[in-house]
C-alpha cells in the first residue's frame, strides 16, 4: 500500500514511517520543509515531498490507487503562549491541511482506501474524574476547539465513500520527543513531583502502542469513525509522578504549584494542570491488545531504551 503522511516528520510520523516501511509499504511524507524533514534521520526508502500544507498542488496525483492518508498536520499546542495570533495559527494549520486532503481526494480518479485523522483526547475538555468514552461530549475550552476543527476539516471525504478513522489520542509517551522528556527533567534534577494538586487525570499511550493502533486501523476495513487512542489505564498526575520516580529511582514528592504554572504559561497551562479520564472503549471491545497498559511498565521500557 502507498501511505501518504502529511506532517510526517515529527515524532509520531517518524516512528510510523519507519514501522510502515519495514512492512513493505511505500511511505511518502509531505512536508513544508523537505530538507529539514530528511535531516531527522528517516529510514531508508521513505520518500519526502514538499507541499504547501494548504492545497493538493504537487502531491494530489499520488492519491490514486491503493492509498492511505495519515493526517498528522498541526502546529504544536505547547509551542508558545496562546496569544490570539498563535491561536489562529494553530487552528489554521489544521483547517488548511484538512482541506488539502479533501481536495486531493476529490481529484483522485480512484479514491483512497482510508484517511486516518489524528486528533486528541483534549476534544472532551476538562474532566473531574468521570470516565469518558467515544460517546463523550466535546468541551468548551481551546484544546477542544482545536480538536473539533481538526476533525471536521477532513470529514467531507466520508461523503465521497472513503473510510475515515478519527484518532483521539492521549499523551504519547516517548523519550524521542513530545511531553515525556519535559516531564522527566525535574526528576533528573531531584525535585520531581505532581503538578498542581496532582488529582488531574492523564490519558496516555506508549509510543509502540500508538504505532500498533495505526497498523490496526490500516489493516481492518471495519474500523471507522471515532476511536479513543489511549491506554486502558488513565492515571492521576500524582500517581504518574510516583511511577516516574520509581522508574528513575528519584524522589517524587515535590509539587509544582498550579498558580505558578498558570503564571508562567497562561491559558496554555490547562494542558498540564487539567486533564481528562479517557478510555479506549471501542478498541477494548474489538479485542485490541495493548502491550503497555500500565504506566510503570511503560516508563521502565522507555527509560531503558533512552
Amino acid at each position: 500500500m502507498k501511505i501518504i503522511i502529511p506532517g510526517g516528520s515529527g515524532m509520531v510520523g517518524s516512528l510510523a514511517s519507519a514501522s510502515l516501511a519495514a512492512k513493505g509499504h511505500r511511505v511518502i511524507i509531505l512536508s513544508r520543509n523537505p530538507q529539514a524533514a530528511q535531516s531527522v534521520g528517516l529510514p531508508a526508502g521513505v520518500e519526502v515531498r514538499g507541499y504547501d500544507a494548504a492545497t493538493a498542488q504537487g502531491w494530489g496525483e499520488l492519491v490514486d490507487g491503493d492509498t492511505a492518508i495519515i493526517n498528522l498536520v498541526g502546529v504544536n499546542l505547547s509551542e508558545s503562549r496562546w496569544t490570539p495570533a498563535q491561536k489562529k495559527r494553530i487552528l489554521d494549520s489544521r483547517l488548511k491541511a484538512g482541506k488539502a486532503i479533501v481536495q486531493a481526494v476529490q481529484q483522485a480518479k480512484e479514491k483512497p482506501a482510508v484517511v486516518l485523522q489524528v486528533s486528541g483526547a483534549g476534544y472532551y475538555g476538562i474532566s473531574q474524574g468521570e470516565i469518558i468514552t467515544e460517546t463523550g461530549s466535546p468541551g468548551n475550552d481551546f484544546p477542544s476547539e482545536v480538536c473539533k476543527v481538526w476533525e471536521s476539516a477532513s470529514q467531507p471525504v466520508e461523503s465521497m465513500g472513503v473510510r475515515r478513522v478519527v484518532m483521539r489520542t492521549g499523551v504519547v509517551l516517548s523519550t524521542r520527543g513530545g511531553a515525556l522528556p519535559r516531564m522527566l527533567m525535574p526528576f533528573k534534577l531531584m525535585f520531581g513531583g505532581p503538578l498542581g494538586n496532582g488529582k488531574q487525570w492523564l490519558s496516555w499511550i506508549h509510543e509502540q502502542d500508538q504505532i500498533a493502533v495505526l497498523h490496526y486501523f490500516l489493516e481492518n476495513e471495519y474500523a471507522q469513525g471515532v476511536y479513543n487512542v489511549t491506554s486502558p489505564q488513565p492515571v492521576q498526575n500524582r500517581d504518574f509522578a510516583k511511577a516516574i520516580g520509581k522508574a528513575m529511582g528519584r524522589p517524587s514528592w515535590i509539587p509544582a504549584p498550579a498558580f505558578i504554572i498558570r503564571l508562567l504559561f497562561g491559558e496554555m497551562a490547562t494542558i498540564v494542570v487539567d486533564g481528562q479520564r479517557v478510555v479506549p472503549e471501542r478498541l477494548n471491545a474489538e479485542g485490541f491488545k495493548f502491550q503497555y497498559a500500565e504506566p510503570l511498565a511503560a516508563l521502565r521500557d522507555l527509560l531503558k531504551k533512552a
